[in-house]
């Protein structure tokens, strides 16, 4: 996940990492405690903790003004730390001065595990919600195979996207989360899966109201030609299957200043879609889609997904510079997908696939 405060490709500072987030130095709040939810199995339980954002978010929520000092006696949190973490919110617009204390700006629009399988409607599907985690790919690919699942945090402190690059995105400035399924597909095939699962939240989007949503190769969502969204795939392999675990990032509202920290343009989905949603129905919505995704694609591969990916191509007929995993740059014009997935590029010397790579500029082809 990657404005709201998320940019897959993004390398902040470590200070703007931990400001982000609400903590100090990029560590937990003191008195952090596990908090492994009861069905994702021992080991997935180290990924699970505290925070003290959520904490006192959860708090204001629940009982409304308050002073710091009360909060941070409720949070079981050192008092200089809680003045720090809610000043914090308070830059992220979340909470404001109020007589003796601080309150909520607006109601805050909690992640919910209940309402999302409701909304969803996917009993066979194991959903649970987080305060925070490291990573919920990292988590999913550590518990067990089965069943599927449906991972949410409301905090996540090293977020990655492709060759490990941050994703940074706020408290409840957007959606980060992990869908967890295992495939008969060869394992050759499962590289074109984050284009399939691209197309999945794009329809979504458009759906939503986002009707510019696109695409862009590999795994980044647009929204006006700006970012709104990114996908991770990865892949555990058996000896007769292929666990994957798809990591989603979607902004929903903005946060103050991302773009001048990630010193590009960025989207979220409440410039597009209004009313913008609950985040609980926005991911439901999301997750069904990619349910119905992954299903097609373990029967079919790419194939039925190539048509779409094409049509909803941000750059699709532009100039492209690409950087390939070796660092060189190729230049060409972008003519739709390979078979497997690979960006096909019209060059001087020939059509070229592009099968490892990142799209660093684009332009009208003239």
């Amino acid at each position: 996940m990657p404005r709201s405060a998320a940019a897959f490709g993004a390398r902040p500072a470590r200070e703007a990492f931990a400001q982000a987030f609400g903590y100090d130095n990029g560590l937990p709040f003191s008195g952090a405690t596990q908090s492994a939810p009861p069905r994702t199995g021992r080991a997935a339980a180290q990924f699970f903790m505290r925070s003290l954002a959520v904490d006192l978010l959860r708090e204001l929520a629940r009982h409304g003004p308050q002073p710091a000092r009360a909060l941070a006696n409720a949070c079981a949190a050192m008092p200089a730390r809680t003045e720090r973490c809610l000043a914090q919110l308070a830059a992220a617009g979340l909470v404001v001065p109020a007589a003796g204390g601080v309150q909520l700006t607006a109601p805050f629009d909690f992640l919910s595990a209940d309402r999302i399988r409701v909304a969803l409607g996917a009993p066979e599907l194991q959903i649970e919600v987080v305060d925070t985690c490291p990573s919920t790919n990292s988590a999913l690919l550590a518990g067990s195979d089965q069943p599927p699942a449906l991972l949410l945090a409301e905090e996540q402190t090293a977020g990655r996207g492709r060759r490990g690059r941050r994703w940074i995105c706020g408290v409840g400035a957007g959606l980060t989360f992990s869908l967890r399924r295992r495939l008969r597909r060869p394992a050759r095939e499962i590289k074109g899966l984050s284009l399939a699962v691209g197309v999945a939240v794009a329809r979504t989007l458009r759906g939503l109201g986002a009707a510019e949503a696109a695409l862009k190769w590999p795994n980044d969502l647009l929204v006006g030609g700006a970012k709104v969204g990114g996908i991770l795939v990865e892949t555990r392999i058996q000896a007769d299957s292929v666990t994957a675990v798809v990591g989603i990032g979607v902004n929903c509202r903005t946060s103050p200043g991302i773009e001048a920290r990630l010193r590009r343009r960025v989207a979220a989905l409440e410039d597009f879609v209004r009313p913008l949603p609950s985040r609980n129905l926005v991911v439901a919505r999301i997750a069904a889609e990619v349910l119905r995704a992954l299903e097609t694609f373990d029967a079919e591969g790419l194939a039925p997904f190539r048509g779409d990916w094409e049509a909803m191509h941000a750059h699709a007929g532009q100039r492209l510079r690409v950087r390939l995993a070796d660092g060189r740059v190729l230049a060409g014009v972008a003519d739709g997908l390979c078979e497997d997935g690979g960006l096909r590029l019209r060059t001087r010397s020939g059509m070229r696939a592009v099968t490892s790579g990142r799209v660093v500029s684009s332009r009208v082809a003239g």
